[in-house]
């Protein structure tokens, strides 16, 4: 998609963070395979690592690891990796092109916005606020957010539409995997996916409503719905 998308109007805009906001695949490898040093074994391929992110930082080091580990050394390790990626989280992590202004010109329209992730919730928050865009969200939620409920549970979608009064026909997920489509269609909401994210090929068998290679062009549309 490379111009203006037809939206309905939108009073909630509820963002995943890994892959949709910020690229923080460098330092998420560097902490997985620190990980693994750690633990005796050898690094794995950053694009290996970057197709385990998505459901939360157990599973992703549970896939790191591999299934043949103890529930010992995934603990062990889950909290070596924990401690590593709170030092490291903003050594190399950024914003992907466009996101600041889009953010920018859907927090001046006045739209509602949020992040839903199954990142760790204070981590989500202190990355978003290290990048300075703790102004811009009226929440962050993270996979701990909710006990034992993390995407694509629909909770966090249906907690922030009654926070912020949003129905379900003005609110709409971004996200770069099929984790936040399912979200998506599991709270009834609509679903935007970005091409430039660690797992845009899961669209394939749960393909979004729209797609976007730049969020610039999401804000426009929305702000255009709105006028």
């Amino acid at each position: 998609m490379s111009g203006l998308l037809s939206l309905p109007k939108l009073d909630l805009v509820i963002f995943d963070l890994d892959g949709t906001l910020i690229d923080s695949a460098l330092d998420l490898v560097h902490s997985v395979n620190a990980t693994r040093r750690w633990l005796g074994m050898p690094e794995l391929d950053p694009h290996v690592v970057a197709s385990y992110v998505g459901n939360g930082a157990p599973v992703l080091i549970r896939r790191a690891i591999g299934p043949d580990r103890s529930d010992d050394d995934l603990q062990r390790a889950l909290d070596y990796f924990l401690a590593y990626y709170r030092d490291h989280m903003l050594d190399n992590t950024r914003l992907y092109p466009g996101v600041q202004q889009a953010l920018d010109t859907l927090r001046d329209a006045q739209v509602r916005l949020a992040v839903l992730t199954n990142k760790p919730v204070r981590f989500s928050q202190a990355i978003v606020d290290g990048l300075g865009l703790g102004s811009h969200f009226c929440r962050v939620y993270g996979g701990n957010s909710f006990p034992d409920r993390k995407k694509p549970d629909p909770i966090g979608i249906d907690t922030l539409r009654q926070e912020v009064g949003a129905p379900r026909e003005t609110t709409l997920m971004v996200g770069d995997s099929a984790v936040d489509v399912k979200t998506a269609r599991n709270a009834r909401v609509r679903c935007a996916g970005v091409t430039f994210g660690f797992q845009p090929e899961t669209f394939e068998q749960d393909p979004p409503d729209y797609l976007i290679d730049r969020m610039e062009f999401l804000a426009e549309s929305i702000v255009k719905a709105r006028a």
